[in-house]
Order: C-alpha cells, then sequence, then structure tokens
C-alpha cells in the first residue's frame, strides 16, 4: 500500500477546495491516487481543526485578483481573515506582475546583459571560493571530532612521541583536504612552526624534558634548614600557632629561618598543615543572585546571533545590546566573522552614544559565557569603561532570557529572510529596518504596551496615566460592564534579570523610594 506525505496531501485537499475547487477526477488524473481516497482527505480535513491554509500557485493568483479592487483597509480585514501578511501579498502580485510581462517588456537591453555577463563571473568566483571554503570546512570539521584523550591543551604543554606522530598524521590529511595549513594546526592545539620542528627531527623522539637533569636552585633551603624549621613548629611554644603567628615572634626574638609561605610549605611537605579548630573552612560569599534595573542604563544585556545566508553553511553575526529597564536596543552591529574585537567596538560605541562616562553609576553588562563575551579584549575595554560584566550561571540555559526573547521576536518577523540574506550589505539593512522598529513602532507587552523608544525617554508614565484616565471615564460612562477593577497601567518601576522574591525587590526600590511594581 502506498504512503503518501502531510505534505503531499496538504496540496492535493488544497486543490479540491475553494477557489480552486477542482474535481475529484482531475485532481486524481494528476496525482494518481484514487478519488475515493481523495474524497476521504477532503472529509478528514473538513472534519478537522482549521490549520494554515495551503497557498497554491493558483491560489496565490486568486488571491491577487480578488484584492486587486480593494482598498486599504478592505484589504487588510482580507489579510487578517485569511492569515497572510500584507507583505506576502504584495510579493504575490509583484510575482504575478512580472509573469505577466511583455516579451519586449522583459528584454534585457545590451547594458543590462553586460553587466548581467558581469555579476555571472563575479558569482563564478564566489562560487569557486565558497567550494574551497566548504571544503576546508568540511576537512576541520573531521579534524575537530577526533578524540585527544587526555592530551593536555594549552601552549608549552609536554606531547609524547606517539601523540606527536598522530597529531601529524591527522593535520596533513586535513591539509590534503583543502584545509590551510594554519587552520588545521590551529584546530588541534599547535602552531605551524612547532609542526615543521617535529617534522625536522624526523619524529623519532618526544618531549625531551620529563628526561632532563635540572640543577637545583642556589637559594633553595638546605636540608638542614628544612629541619630546623620543623623543629622550631614543633616547639612547645608553638605547637598550637600557625606560621602566620611564628614568624612575627621570631623576628621579635631576633630570629628569621624562613617566610611564612616557606614554613607553611616545609609543614605541608611533612603532613604537618592540616586545619584544627572547630571553625569552618573559609568560603566566599555568594554574589547577588540577579540585577535590578529601576531606571536606563543601569542593567544591559547583550547577545549575538547567527543569521543565515542564502548559501549554506555561511553566517551572519548580529551583536545587539538591550537595555534590561526599557527594552531599546542600544546598539548592534552585523559582521562576517565573530570576533572579540567587534564586540568589544559595539561596547565603546555605545557607552559613548549612552553618555555613560558622565553617569555616576554605571552600568551592568550581562551576558552568557560565550568565548567572544568573555574575551580578555572585550574584559579590558568593558573595565576602561567603568562597566561591571555579569554573566549567566553555569549550566543555567535561560539567564539572558530578555535577549534570547529579542532574538526570537526577531527571526519570525515577515521581513526575515526564510532563505537567508544575500550579503552583509542586505543583512545591515533587514537589521536597521527592525532595530528602528522594535525601538519606535513595536508595544511591548512586558512594559505595558509602551514603545521601548517611549519608556527609554521617559515618556511612558505620560502615556500610561493618560489610558487609565481613558477607562475610568469608559467605566463611569458605562459601570454595568466592569465586574472589578479597571486594567493596571501602572508604570514598571523594576526590572529583573532573574525572577526574584518580592521581598528583596521591595528592599532594593526602599533604598531607591520607589513603588513596588516590578516585572
Amino acid at each position: 500500500m502506498a504512503r503518501y506525505g502531510q505534505a503531499f496531501k496538504d496540496k492535493a485537499v488544497a486543490r479540491l477546495l475553494p477557489p480552486e475547487s477542482a474535481s475529484l477526477e482531475d485532481v486524481a488524473l494528476e496525482t494518481g491516487v484514487s478519488s475515493a481516497t481523495l474524497e476521504r482527505w477532503r472529509s478528514e480535513a473538513l472534519g478537522q481543526p482549521e490549520r494554515e491554509r495551503v497557498w497554491t500557485a493558483a491560489a496565490r493568483f486568486d488571491a491577487v485578483l480578488t484584492t486587486a479592487a480593494m482598498d486599504e483597509a478592505s484589504k487588510s480585514a482580507w489579510c487578517r481573515t485569511n492569515g497572510v501578511y500584507p507583505q506576502e501579498l504584495d510579493q504575490w502580485r509583484a510575482s504575478a506582475t512580472q509573469a505577466l510581462a511583455a516579451p519586449e517588456e522583459a528584454r534585457a537591453s545590451p547594458q543590462q546583459t553586460k553587466l548581467d555577463r558581469k555579476r555571472i563571473q563575479e558569482l563564478e568566483r564566489e562560487l569557486r571560493r565558497k567550494d574551497r571554503a566548504l571544503a576546508e570546512t568540511a576537512a576541520l570539521l573531521v579534524l575537530s571530532k577526533k578524540g585527544r584523550g587526555d592530551l593536555q591543551q594549552g601552549r608549552g604543554r609536554m606531547i609524547g612521541l606517539e601523540d606527536r606522530r598522530e597529531l601529524t598524521r591527522e593535520v596533513e590529511t586535513a591539509h590534503a583536504k583543502g584545509a590551510r595549513l594554519r587552520q588545521a594546526c590551529e584546530m588541534v592545539g599547535i602552531s605551524v612552526r612547532t609542526l615543521q620542528r617535529w617534522k625536522s627531527a624526523g619524529l623519532e623522539r618526544g618531549d625531551g624534558r620529563p628526561g632532563a637533569v635540572r640543577p637545583q636552585p642556589a637559594r633553595a633551603l638546605s636540608a638542614a634548614e628544612r629541619e630546623r624549621i620543623v623543629c622550631v613548629a614543633n616547639e612547645p611554644r608553638f605547637a598550637d600557632m600557625p606560621p602566620a603567628r611564628i614568624v612575627p615572634m621570631l623576628a621579635d626574638e631576633g630570629v628569621y629561618l624562613a617566610s611564612e609561605s616557606t614554613f607553611a610549605r616545609v609543614l605541608r611537605e611533612q603532613g604537618q598543615n592540616m586545619r584544627r579548630g572547630r571553625a569552618r573552612t573559609p568560603s566566599t560569599s555568594k554574589p547577588p543572585s540577579t540585577h535590578i534595573a529601576c531606571a536606563p542604563g543601569e542593567v544591559w544585556c547583550w547577545d549575538m546571533t547567527y543569521l543565515p545566508a542564502t548559501v549554506v553553511g555561511r553566517w551572519f553575526y548580529l551583536y545587539l545590546i538591550l537595555d534590561l529597564y526599557s527594552r531599546k536596543i542600544v546598539g548592534w552591529e552585523v559582521h562576517e566573522a565573530d570576533d572579540a574585537d567587534h564586540a568589544a567596538h559595539l561596547v565603546r560605541r555605545c557607552a559613548l552614544a549612552e553618555g555613560i562616562a558622565a553617569k555616576v553609576r554605571k552600568p551592568v553588562l550581562h551576558g552568557d559565557n560565550g568565548a567572544t563575551l568573555k574575551a580578555t579584549t572585550v574584559l579590558a575595554m568593558l573595565n576602561w569603561l567603568g562597566v561591571k560584566p555579569s554573566y549567566s550561571r553555569p549550566r543555567v540555559s535561560d539567564d539572558n532570557a530578555f535577549v534570547e526573547s529579542l532574538f526570537r521576536t526577531a527571526k519570525y518577523r515577515p521581513e526575515f529572510p526564510v532563505k537567508g540574506f544575500a550579503d552583509l550589505q542586505a543583512a545591515r539593512m533587514w537589521a536597521a529596518g527592525f532595530v528602528h522598529w522594535y525601538n519606535v513602532e513595536h508595544r511591548h507587552s512586558g512594559i505595558r504596551y509602551v514603545s521601548p523608544a517611549q519608556r527609554h525617554a521617559g515618556e511612558d508614565r505620560a502615556i500610561l496615566d493618560a489610558r487609565h484616565e481613558l477607562y475610568l471615564s469608559a467605566r463611569r460612562a458605562n459601570p454595568a460592564r466592569w465586574s472589578g477593577p479597571t486594567r493596571n497601567w501602572k508604570v514598571i518601576s523594576a526590572v529583573t534579570l532573574n525572577p526574584e522574591r518580592d521581598a528583596v525587590i521591595t528592599a532594593h526600590l526602599d533604598q531607591l523610594g520607589k513603588q513596588p511594581e516590578a516585572a
């Protein structure tokens, strides 16, 4: 018995339903499915809850014809009824117009033909470059999946002879498959110069440090001095004292044997440095569980997300900084590569734009534990700007939920290209349009449906007060329609990075003299 996929069934049923309303015989002849089966599929589709409509080519053309004579209000109502974005309807109309164009209208001019040939050559060069990059990526991906076992990482580590031979074989294999030698060496954690040194030695000997004869340092304590330290520490008058007290008491007597750290090291080697007493072992204090923002510029959240390109496997990188209190995007950049220098430049640009140099209280910048956001370049820039870094807790995936939610909103907008961006300029143009829409036009549900720009500028209080008065007037006009209080339009005065107890938020707001209304 033949099995048909859900997508195939949906397309066949769409032919049977309006606006096409094709006959069972025609659809059965086209699809090779019996009329009885098609009738059963149509009955099941009509009996189930309404799902997202499958827009075939004929249905899209009929939609263009139906809405051609409508005004903007009627067209918007039609889009809401049929579950279509106005942008999609405009794309369908443009496609239909292009398809119905006369041959003389569609014929390209000689200048356009020349530009097309030039564009084809550029695309061919780009395709060859991407083929090489894809081959290198595949080779490096295979190399990255090689198990390193207990091989240590980092500069200056010892690598045995067998490990040297294995790493050399893996690097040469990846290089033969298209990977650059420097990239392959970096993937396994060595430099090109190290590989050349190994091969010049013939890979006949390993690291010579384990068998090296090292002379004893001239400043090292002699055996007699070590024995004297132990004897002094075990004297009855010093029996219950740590080295931190023994050394000063000996100095009062005009005797110097060694420093406190040397005393502790010698006693530890003798097994006499165990902790004593009933006091607990000192522990570090627990950092605050969250950050609370009561005004713009107090807490920023940032992260990086991937924007797909039209070429599979290629990405653009969107860096974004969000103000936690107002939800305004205070800074963003799109780049072709993920680099710490881009993140540091974005932070510096945002600090200048928001004028944090003149503020007494510098913002806290919260991010996840990504390598780019924790790079030394970024930390140095934050220290220079006076911005305090904050990071998500280990193994906690939702500690940066505000930015992750923003990325979800961005990628599910109708303007977001599902098939990816053609180039970096297209990605930057889309990002600029989205940021303007989000900051200026978008009414955010987390801040009582005002725009982030209005809240960032302090205009939300007047707007929400006007809404509250409007609702009170509506209730006075028709009190029977209101069974309880009006909608809550109070200003959200505090925003917490993570869910926090009301007592903590109230205590924080009491210090600032604000009302305890938090989100």
